[in-house]
Formats: C-alpha cells, sequence, structure tokens
C-alpha cells in the first residue's frame, strides 16, 4: 500500500509497504478521509514521533473492509478513537479512558491514517450512519475534542444551556451569560460551533483571519460577535460587550502565557475557564493575575482528548458528537429544498466539512504539511483524501 512514512525529524517520504493485517479484535479500515492536525506539525518536522518510522495521522474515518470477530460490519463507514487505553489502569477501570496511564496511540506511538489503509482495535470504531458524509465523518475527531471541553465545563446540550442560562438570570432584565472563545483554529470553531448548537448566543470568538470570520458567519453569528484582534483590543471590546463585567465563562484555545492571563483578566468573578489548547511553551502567570484567580474564585479546568466507551458504549463524547452531526446533515439535505435561514437551523446549515479549506492527495500530502508549517496561506483544516 502506499503511505507517508515518517522516518526521523522532518523526514517524512511517500512510499509503498505492505498493508497492515488486522488481528481477531481488530479491523482493516480503507482510509477515505484523514485530517492533518496542528499537533502532527511539530511532531513532523521538530520533536519527531513517540516511535519511527511511523505513518502519522489520526483524524481519520474509513470503510472496514476486513474484520474476523465482526463480519456483519464489513462495507461499514466507522469514525476512530485514535487513543488505545489499556484497559487496566485505575483511569481505565474508571471509564476515564482518555486518561489512560498506559495508552498506544494511533499516528503518533503506532501507524495512523496517512495511509491507504489502517489496522484498528474493533473497539475503538464508531460505525457511520449514510446520511454523514466522508467529510464531516472525518472531523468527528475533532469535533469530539470541542464536545468534551464543552461537556466538561457543563455547558453541552440544550438542556444544560436552559440551566445556565436559569441559574445566572436573577429577574427577566438581567443579561444572559457570555461566553468567549479565544483562538478560532480547528478546534476552537468547533466550540463555536457546538456552543451556538446548544443555544447560547451570546458567545463572542476572537481570532486574527478572515478565514475565521466567515466560518464564524456561516454558522450563523452575527458579525458584531468576531472580536478582530489585529484592528480590536480583546480585553477593552470583551469589557465593552460585557458591560465591564466580563464573560461567565472563557475557552482558551492557543496556549500561551499571554492568552492564559487574558482569559484570567478577562473572566467575571465566580466564572469558569476552559483551558483547552496546547501549551506553546512554558506556561507562567505575573503574581497580581493569579491574585485575581484567588479573590474572584475563579474555577480553572483543563481538558484533554474525548470520552470514548468503546464500539457498544454510549452516552459519550463521540456519540454527542454523531448525533449532532447526523441532526445536522438530515437537517442540511432537506435545506436542499428549502434553504436554511440561520434562525430555523441553530448553526445556519453549516456542517463540520466546511471548515475544510485545503485539500490534497495523500501523494501531495506534504503540500499541506508546508502551508501549516509557513502559514503562507489562511486554513483552517486540511485535509488529505485518499
Amino acid at each position: 500500500m502506499k503511505a507517508q512514512i515518517l522516518y526521523g525529524i522532518n523526514d517524512i517520504k511517500y512510499t509503498d509497504i505492505a498493508g497492515p493485517v488486522p488481528g481477531e479484535d481488530e479491523a482493516l479500515i480503507k482510509v477515505n478521509r484523514c485530517g492533518i492536525c496542528g499537533s502532527d506539525v511539530p511532531r513532523i518536522y521538530t520533536t519527531g514521533a513517540h516511535n519511527m518510522p511511523l505513518i502519522p495521522g489520526h483524524e481519520m474515518s474509513g470503510t472496514i473492509v476486513e474484520c474476523p470477530a465482526r463480519p456483519d460490519l464489513l462495507g461499514k463507514r466507522a469514525g476512530i478513537f485514535p487513543l488505545i487505553p489499556c484497559k487496566k489502569c485505575s483511569q481505565c477501570k474508571a471509564r476515564h479512558y482518555e486518561m489512560c496511564e498506559h495508552y498506544d496511540y494511533l499516528g503518533s506511538r503506532s501507524d495512523g491514517g496517512f495511509a491507504e489503509y489502517v489496522k484498528v482495535p474493533l473497539w475503538n470504531l464508531l460505525p457511520i450512519p449514510d446520511e454523514v458524509a466522508d467529510d464531516d465523518a472525518a472531523m468527528l475527531e475533532p469535533m469530539c475534542v470541542a464536545v468534551h471541553a464543552i461537556r466538561m465545563i457543563g455547558l453541552a446540550g440544550a438542556d444544560d444551556a436552559a440551566d445556565y442560562e436559569a441559574r445566572y438570570s436573577a429577574g427577566a432584565d438581567a443579561p444572559a451569560p457570555s461566553i468567549a472563545v479565544c483562538g478560532l483554529g480547528t478546534i476552537g470553531l468547533l466550540v463555536a460551533l457546538f456552543l451556538r448548537d446548544a443555544g447560547y448566543r451570546n458567545v463572542f470568538c476572537l481570532g486574527n483571519k478572515d478565514v475565521q470570520r466567515d466560518k464564524l458567519l456561516a454558522m450563523g453569528y452575527e458579525p458584531s460577535h468576531f472580536i478582530d484582534i489585529r484592528v480590536s483590543d480583546p480585553v477593552a471590546a470583551i469589557m465593552e460587550k460585557t458591560g465591564g463585567r466580563g464573560v461567565e465563562v472563557y475557552f482558551e484555545c492557543i496556549g500561551r502565557s499571554v492568552n492564559y492571563e487574558q482569559a484570567v483578566n478577562l473572566t467575571a468573578p465566580l466564572g469558569r475557564i476552559m483551558l483547552v489548547g496546547n501549551p506553546a511553551s512554558d506556561m507562567s502567570l505575573p503574581r497580581e493575575v493569579y491574585w485575581k484567580i484567588l479573590r474572584h474564585q475563579l474555577t480553572l479546568r483543563g481538558t484533554w482528548n474525548s470520552a470514548f466507551y468503546g464500539i457498544d458504549g454510549a452516552d459519550d463524547d463521540w456519540r454527542y458528537a454523531l448525533g449532532r452531526l447526523v441532526d445536522w446533515s438530515r437537517h442540511s439535505a432537506a435545506d436542499e429544498k428549502e434553504p436554511c435561514d440561520g434562525e430555523s437551523c441553530s448553526t445556519g446549515g453549516f456542517l463540520p466539512g466546511g471548515l475544510i479549506t485545503h485539500r490534497f492527495s495523500l501523494a501531495d500530502m506534504k503540500k499541506g504539511l508546508e502551508i501549516m508549517r509557513t502559514k503562507s496561506e489562511e486554513y483552517v483544516k486540511v485535509m488529505v483524501e485518499m
């Protein structure tokens, strides 16, 4: 089969290798799509992977072509949870599989999706219904990272939104709770998408690219809810929009000290901060900012990966995301006859595959990596198509 193999730091080559052979409790997947994650760029160019040679790529979906234990799944498409838990450690026993102490990982520790085929444990598969397009199925992994952050902070679902509104509204004239999303890469934009789907409207998104603004508008956001930090001071803008109070919930999706500090400064007393972005370097806070965490009694929470309970599981992040995706897909199909006006559809008819800005074949994948590494073009999601 053809694959992109990482032999060492800054040494990735498109080549022919023998295809993987699935074991009794594994499936062989013909990869349909595999997104390039921001974490793939340093893995390939600067830090290397845990094990090399290695086929990178963990944001993938495909078609099941071999499955010894479940022949009924042959020919079905599946999303793939890339983290392979040991199922023996204390976190696994508590069903916190994403925090497994001895995990394997497709695309960073074991061969992943930048190949024609990938071998996957049966447990890690999520069958995809017909109404979901390949583009959207390949977005499930980053979708679930966003969903995990939202659910961990207590905001996912329409019922949660209504409950949150009730807890923060003391009377008819009380303002709706406000939320900030800082950093509008793929994850930040998906956080914004799921917040809008959950019923939140007082959401302010901080970004610095035209493509980010365009995607938000396509989701149904008003132009005033995009804060362009190229032309506006984000602190002044958020304070103006919240009457000087700050936001009740702040999603930090960048991972730099300055943005961590900004999150604290822009969160209202008793508010909550969800730290989503992977750290770009060591993190530090000035003393007065740390004091603000204490005196404003802020809640800081971290998020990692997503919750998945196996192929026969239920009520995890992947089922939540897939359920919403199926609903959006059905509405989108109906809207081809009667277009969504943005009000009747919570996300304006937008589907996660709409975040794909660049597409490359497996052979030409390095062109996408270079765009992301050099930032020579504006992009959101770069997708590899098989």
